[in-house]
């Protein structure tokens, strides 16, 4: 099964393509694609098919849209290809191996391609990638400004890439081929000047000096006509390179006349076709997704620089937080990672994903790891923190991507702006390093793809509240799960914040406390600074304060840390059903429950429910012990009864910060 979007909006299978139907349900398909296994608001849907005000009834016409595009997948054998449009509260979710999205191949060509580096392996690549259009970008869709914003970004990569292709044919001396290729793309974009000055030097590499003048001339009357500018420097710079190169050729006439071989112009012994480039020519080039130059003190060996100049020392960045205090046990996790990184598939590029509720300790686990094991990593260790359960929003992927290349050593002026073109130069310049990549607190699948680098030596370590199952569908991530502590676990790390002593002073109390603390780390470290402000107290009189229902969040907090700030933060990314809920189940007063008693706690159908439990699964809300029975710990009941069902996009709770566990 295919998806286009480069094109007409389709989808084939190999009994040919399925019928779609009117222009608002190909848009629907289209806005999930360009999205793909991420959730999709409604009120996006709303906002993105209907360019005046929505009709009163647009929900109802984008839930029936929904239900039938779901019937035409289903009809064309999409499970057999692992594809599910599901529905998540509020929300769509377009499930699928995103190889099956011809942009989303169209971007892996292109990122692949190195036209300056390796020109002839380039081009196939280029080729390839620019044959998957069948004609503008989301053709098919309604005429709204978010299509239309998504077709220009589209559309704007298809360009980069054209102008790839022809520096790659340049590079291989193929200027014929370049100047064809770009000529056609200038004649219908003659206002994209640095495509133009591209072209002109490939003009006057065939020889054709006064065509590449005239297109320079042309555009300048064209910006003053159209725009009422001036060329800007791309455009200039190309247009000062000719005459350089011209005035050096009328010189080594003087001296010589014409390069012997050539017939051609040329000075000190260098042909004229080569004058453009000596002069600055890549300079002006601005770094693309296909364009992915190793500055010269982030990379190995040779890094386009200028001739002669020899690469610095490849910079080995160290951005790990120090190491967890007071860590403790978890040896089980430990050597679950270190079996990810030693038995991946040769060629591969191991990935896991620490995965567990809130403050059970995930960063803490993949820190001590990670240090533990630094030195099977010499070329460096990344750390990023993506914000996925933090106050706030989540952090970008392009946003990280510029910190990481900057600590590989990229100038900041050559950061790619766009997270495309970013992603594909962190990729360029870790291939063949030993590096370790570890991204915490991670909210989704697609925010962490961007940031994986790819390389066969490489290993990424991911945490996040989520599974994170459309990693482990589509990058084959290895899911490893921290559960909270037992009883020994948890006395050892109060032994160990608080001294073996006191706490084998009040043994039964020690018990309790992880009890109550429902063996959570971050609640006991909680628990443990409680019990240090105050060096006097018995643990037995803490426990007792903790048994009062109505204290115990409130005692489990230290400044900016504790277990409702996290939970806020958990509840705060469900949606506004998902919400009610879980506030819902909280009522039940041991915790166990199944289907059916969540369906009757809820006041809906079973088979409805089913849902809003996996995904409140996912979430680590609720835990799955066994098939259809349910656990909601007691912390996070009492956070969903005082809260209430305010979370989700329709009034997501404020108040506190969700500070990371470091155990």
């Amino acid at each position: 099964m295919d998806f286009s979007l480069l094109g007409p909006i389709s989808v084939t299978t190999g009994s040919g393509e399925l019928a779609l139907g009117p222009a608002k349900r190909s848009s629907v398909l289209a806005l999930l694609l360009l999205q793909p296994n991420t959730t999709v608001p409604l009120e996006q849907l709303i906002d993105s098919l209907w360019e005046e005000e929505p009709p009163e009834h647009a929900r109802t016409v984008v839930q029936g849209h929904v239900s039938r595009l779901r019937a035409t997948l289903a009809s064309g054998g999409a499970e057999a290809y692992g594809i599910e449009l599901a529905t998540h509260g509020s929300a769509y979710l377009l499930r699928l191996p995103e190889e099956l999205i011809d942009a989303h191949r169209f971007a892996e060509l292109v990122a692949l391609a190195r036209p300056e580096a390796a020109p002839a392996d380039a081009v196939p690549l280029l080729r390839e990638a620019l044959g998957l259009w069948r004609g503008p970008a989301l053709t098919g869709t309604v005429t709204s400004p978010p299509f239309a914003a998504a077709a220009h970004a589209l559309e704007e990569q298809r360009l980069a890439a054209t102008e790839a292709l022809a520096r790659a044919h340049g590079a291989l001396g193929e200027h014929e081929q370049a100047a064809a290729i770009l000529y056609t793309a200038a004649v219908n974009n003659p206002l994209r000047e640095g495509m133009v000055a591209e072209l002109m030097r490939a003009l006057f590499r065939t020889g054709r000096q006064s065509d590449a003048m005239e297109w320079f001339h042309r555009t300048r009357r064209l910006l003053d006509e159209e725009l009422g500018v001036g060329p800007g420097a791309r455009l200039k710079g190309a247009y000062e390179e000719i005459l350089r190169a011209e005035e050096a050729g009328a010189g080594g006439r003087a001296r010589g006349g014409a390069d012997p071989g050539t017939g051609r112009r040329g000075g000190a012994g260098r042909t004229a076709q080569d004058a453009p480039q000596e002069a600055g020519a890549s300079d002006a080039r601005p770094t693309t997704a296909a364009d992915p130059r190793v500055p010269a003190q982030g990379g190995r060996g040779p890094t386009g620089g200028a001739p002669g100049r020899t690469a610095g020392p490849p910079a080995v960045p160290r951005l790990l937080p120090r190491p967890p205090a007071r860590f403790l046990g978890r040896e089980q996790q430990l050597a679950a990672l270190t079996t990810v990184v030693q038995s991946a598939v040769p060629g591969e590029s191991p990935l896991a994903v620490v995965t567990g509720p809130a403050g059970v300790g995930k960063t803490a686990c993949a820190v001590q790891w990670s240090h533990a094991y630094a030195g099977a990593f010499p070329d460096g260790q990344l750390f990023a923190d993506l914000r996925g359960f933090n106050e706030g929003a989540a952090a970008e992927p392009v946003e990280i991507l510029r910190d990481f290349l900057l600590a590989l050593g990229t100038p900041p002026d050559r950061v790619p702006t766009s997270a495309q073109s970013a992603s594909a130069l962190f990729r360029s310049l870790v291939a063949e390093r030993r590096l370790l990549v570890v991204l915490d607190n991670a909210q989704s699948s697609a925010q962490v793809r961007p940031l994986l680098p790819g390389g066969a030596h490489c290993a990424t370590v991911v945490t996040s509240r989520s599974r994170l199952d459309g990693l482990v569908a589509t990058d084959v991530a290895r899911p490893v799960p921290v559960q909270a502590l037992g009883a020994a676990e948890g006395t050892a790390l109060l032994g160990a914040m608080l001294g073996a002593e006191r706490v084998a002073d009040d043994p039964d109390a020690a018990q309790e406390l992880v009890a109550l603390c429902d063996g959570l780390p971050l609640a006991l470290r909680a628990a443990a600074a409680q019990l240090t402000a105050r060096p006097r107290w018995r643990l037995a009189r803490l426990a007792a304060a903790l048994r009062d229902e109505r204290r115990r969040l409130a005692l489990l907090s230290a400044e900016d840390t504790g277990v409702a700030a996290a939970l806020r933060m958990s509840v705060a990314r469900l949606s506004a059903d998902d919400a009610r809920l879980l506030s819902a189940l909280a009522a039940n007063a041991d915790g166990h429950l199944n289907a059916s008693v969540a369906a009757a706690l809820a006041g809906s159908d079973p088979e409805l429910i089913q849902e809003g439990l996996d995904r409140l699964t996912e979430m680590h809300l609720v835990d799955e012990e066994a098939t259809d029975v349910y656990t909601i710990s007691t912390l996070t009941q009492l956070f969903a009864r005082d809260e209430g069902p305010a979370g989700g996009p329709e009034g997501a709770p404020g108040g506190g910060t969700g500070g990371s566990s470091q155990q």
